[in-house]
């Protein structure tokens, strides 16, 4: 693959904590990107934001204002995390839809696909600058624009399930499964609106658990979890 779009779980980035971030885990996050890069991968990263804020667990603010502040947990995510891919010598650049001063930039297609191919590392924060989306649904849209070969979604739990692996033990991993069954089952890959999308697009998707070499080895093709095909 040429050009991939990176989904990185917040709360995976926050390691054992749970919460906020882990440095150890975030260098092995930008050695493994690097790694890509260095190899003439051209990647977009979306980031996240569970290990700061889950607006849809509020139950005693506005929804959009729940969501704003969602959205502003992705940005502190990216800024932290190419701050650490420039520490390891990458160039980046983090775009946003909603201006943001002067920590990122407006988001623009064309801009971005230029980045890609002078081999900066692309960020997308602030998700789709709309309340009721989520990133899954900014990283899927995203993905399609700057056209995207597949998306890595490197999550929590290492691939998709028939149910909640942490309620239910017995919970079983699909090795590969098409994007129409996830529709159907409504399985928990990413929000239904990420997945109808996905769909229509014909956007591919390899599911994973983030470790200190599984994006490396998923495209290196030794890769462990699922496969979701369109």
């Amino acid at each position: 693959m040429k050009r991939v779009l990176l989904k990185l779980s917040g709360e995976a980035l926050s390691g054992e904590r749970k919460t906020g971030f882990d440095e150890k885990t975030v260098l092995s996050v930008c050695r493994q990107i690097a790694g890509l890069s260095q190899e003439g991968m051209q990647i977009g990263i979306v980031i996240g934001g569970g290990n700061f804020w889950r607006g849809r667990t509020s139950e005693t603010i506005n929804r959009d204002k729940a969501d704003q502040i969602g959205m502003l947990a992705t940005v502190m995510n990216c800024i932290y995390v190419s701050e650490i891919c420039t520490f390891l010598g990458l160039k980046t650049r983090i775009y946003t839809p909603f201006a943001c001063g002067g920590f990122t930039r407006l988001y623009s297609r064309d801009e971005a696909i230029s980045d890609l191919n002078d081999g900066r590392i692309v960020f997308f924060a602030g998700g789709t600058g709309h309340p009721y989306f989520s990133t899954d649904t900014a990283t899927v849209l995203r993905a399609v624009e700057i056209e995207a070969e597949a998306i890595l979604l490197a999550k929590a739990v290492d691939g998709i399930y028939d149910s909640d692996p942490k309620v239910n033990p017995s919970a079983r991993r699909y090795d590969e499964i098409t994007i129409q069954e996830v529709v159907d089952k409504k399985l928990a890959a990413m929000d239904l609106t990420a997945s109808i999308m996905c769909m229509e697009q014909k956007m591919p998707m390899l599911v994973f658990g983030l470790t200190e070499s599984s994006i490396l080895d998923t495209v290196h093709g030794n890769f462990y979890g699922t496969r979701v095909t369109v």
